[in-house]
């Protein structure tokens, strides 16, 4: 009997003898990259920036108080605590410390790290605090006493799972989770939402809805906001097509919406995003345009939408936010950050400017909570300019709460942004951020393109400290399967047009050597996740563009990506290999059967991590277990911990973190 794939049993994530393997390719790796002196030097100036004091310490508004996660060389695991406005504004706020993760972590004698946690309104005093073993997506739930600064005695308590939990109120939430054989869907989340009564077993908590075994997940959620009480159901049929419920004394009601659309609902406004051109009330939107209509008007049959933003060919809707009177949005100009507040009003809606993004720079509204008043937060940054925490009232003035530190000298680094043309034509936009006297230096290329994520201009500490700072080149591709120029710029790349992402990454890379900023032998690429992939099919597809990759988190056998963890719910992006015309065309770039023994590759780095329950760490290993029997220039670094970020705390991040640089820096300079 021949066996197909010889590396199956890497696989087996836990396996003493894959974990075996893992740490005779740590030390392999780690004894070549991380002996030297400046390897010591280059971890210890990120971790520097990872845990220095006066970064900002973003929060997020519930009630009165002002919650904030926090991370340093004192705490590496965090501090969950919160303040008020009036404290937040001083240099040195008097912080309510809420949950200290390190002390918990210790007592308990577990690995915990924080995912979040889910405040209960109104009255802020309850929790739903998530808690991860080493990093992974899955998380035990427990409820907290956010007054008495305590778990609380018999509360709502889940074991370890990929939980969707959200409050109802005090003594009701929505859950899913495993609730045993059938509960799951073939991605590994809930396919089933119920209704958990206070003090009652979770055997008896009451069918709220369930999905197909074959959809994504299932979750329901409560909106809270005083005389506009309404709970909702979402059935993810996949990653971009969902169904929409309003739940009702009498049942679901099935909101009449094309399944491709992002909805929201506030107060008495229902605000719907299509996907693709829709036709409705006679008027057709384009893909990417953001309408709004009356709630209860919708529910009656009125559909005489209002167009509160239209795409063009330069501009896309990043995103949009509320507060309890306006509409926050932040919209994409060629990749550059403008953000607009929208007004209803009895003649229609006005529209005005909302300042606050820089040049060649991106803006984020921070989350506060839109029922209680107009006050809105905004971080602002470019990649030379560190953030900046402003506070305003729509309408009112504008403070600056926070700034944070600069972390590289910054002065004489030029930004620019060019456009390379694609095969088919199209032109493709990237960032170029160069230090005095760095032309034909070192170079690193950053790309993702995929599930409509947007790489807008943004400050990295890491990145000026590790690579700027050095004298390196930093790039950031825009490319096809991103959401820089709406949903249309990713649909053009999914599928059986997967191609044209690499096709668009490729010619950022040919246009960079092109216009004298660098050489082939010094371009380096680096991506994780989606661009995990994109750095393997680099590898396999054009090789001969490229000095070194450093390949993260990655996807590589797309023959087996659907049967591992998360991966069925990428189908959308990617296609069903098991369909014979869809595993055509992924078999042309996947990269773990493209690699070849007779192939000339750039030597690569495979970064991934044990404890990632998302993508699984097989990728990685077996594609480096492939590349090194065939006799390639290879290395491989498996964090323990870390789940998808690869890394569970600052320590681990830094250290991670400067392996990567230091193999690119290595093999460029």
């Amino acid at each position: 009997m021949t066996v197909e794939d010889p590396y199956l049993w890497l696989e087996d994530v836990t396996g003493d003898e894959a974990l075996e393997w893992v740490r005779s390719r740590n030390a392999e790796t780690l004894d070549a990259l991380t002996a030297s002196e400046r390897f010591g030097q280059l971890r210890d100036s990120i971790r520097e920036v990872l845990d220095a004091g006066g970064r900002i310490p973003y929060v997020a508004r519930r009630g009165t108080h002002y919650y904030n996660f926090w991370q340093d060389a004192n705490h590496p695991r965090g501090l969950w605590r919160r303040t008020t406005l009036e404290q937040y504004r001083t240099a040195e706020p008097d912080w309510e410390i809420l949950l200290d993760v390190d002390a918990l972590a210790a007592a308990e004698d577990e690995n915990w790290v924080w995912k979040g946690a889910a405040v209960l309104r109104p009255g802020h005093r309850l929790g739903l605090v998530q808690l991860s073993r080493g990093g992974a997506d899955a998380t035990v739930v427990r409820e907290f006493d956010l007054d008495a600064h305590e778990f609380v005695e018999n509360g709502y308590t889940l074991p370890e799972a990929k939980h969707r939990i959200g409050w109802i109120d005090a003594d009701r939430v929505y859950i899913g989770t495993d609730f045993g054989p059938g509960s799951l869907t073939t991605s590994g989340y809930p396919r089933l939402v119920k209704e958990w009564r206070r003090g009652t077993p979770i055997e008896d908590a009451v069918l709220v809805a369930e999905g197909k075994p074959d959809d994504v997940a299932v979750m329901a959620y409560h909106d809270p906001t005083e005389g506009f009480e309404r709970d909702f159901v979402r059935r993810a049929i996949d990653f971009y097509r969902t169904e929409y419920f309003e739940r009702t004394p009498s049942g679901l009601a099935k909101l009449d919406l094309p399944e491709d659309v992002e909805v929201s609902t506030h107060r008495e406004w229902l605000l719907v995003h299509p996907r693709s051109a829709w036709t409705v009330g006679g008027t057709e939107h384009p893909a990417g345009t953001l309408l709004a209509i009356g709630y209860e008007a919708f529910k009656s049959g009125d559909r005489e939408f209002t167009a509160l933003f239209t795409p063009d060919a330069h501009t896309s809707l990043d995103y949009y936010t509320w507060t309890r009177n306006h509409l926050l949005l932040a919209t994409l100009h060629d990749v550059k950050s403008e953000l607009r507040v929208l007004t209803p009003g009895p003649d229609g809606w006005a529209e005005a400017e909302l300042g606050g993004a820089p040049e060649f720079g991106s803006a984020q509204i921070v989350d506060t909570e839109p029922d209680v008043d107009d006050e809105y937060l905004v971080d602002s940054s470019s990649y030379v300019q560190p953030s900046t925490l402003t506070r305003g009232v729509v309408g009112g003035d504008v403070e600056v709460l926070k700034q944070a530190p600069a972390f590289f000298d910054a002065a004489g680094i030029e930004v620019s942004q060019y456009f390379a043309t694609s095969d088919d034509g199209t032109k493709i936009p990237y960032f170029v951020v160069r230090p005095p006297g760095a032309e034909n230096g070192p170079t690193l290329l950053y790309g993702y393109g995929g599930f409509e994520v947007s790489l807008t201009p943004s400050y990295g500490g890491v990145v000026g400290r590790s690579w700027l700072s050095r004298g390196g080149t930093y790039v950031v591709a825009n490319i096809r399967g991103g959401g820089e120029y709406g949903p249309e710029w990713h649909m053009q790349a999914v599928k059986e047009n997967r191609y044209k992402a690499f096709q668009d990454f490729a010619a950022v890379a040919r246009d960079l050597v092109a216009r004298g900023i660098t050489t082939k032998e010094r371009l380096g690429i680096q991506g994780g996740s989606n661009g995990g992939l994109l750095m393997g099919v680099m590898l396999t597809r054009y090789p001969e563009l490229f000095g070194a990759i450093v390949c993260q988190v990655p996807l590589l056998d797309l023959k087996r990506y659907h049967l591992l963890l998360a991966g069925a719910s990428w189908m959308a992006e990617w296609g069903d290999p098991d369909v014979p015309e869809e595993w055509e065309y992924i078999s042309k770039y996947s990269p773990y059967q493209n690699v070849s023994a007779d192939g000339e590759y750039p030597p690569i780095l495979f970064v991934t991590s044990t404890r990632d329950d998302r993508v699984h760490p097989g990728h990685a290993r077996k594609m480096f277990a492939r590349m090194r029997e065939q006799g390639h220039d290879v290395e491989y670094f498996e964090n323990i911990e870390g789940g998808h970020g690869a890394a569970a705390d600052n320590e681990q991040l830094a250290f991670r973190s400067a392996v990567a640089y230091e193999f690119l820096w290595s093999k460029l300079s």
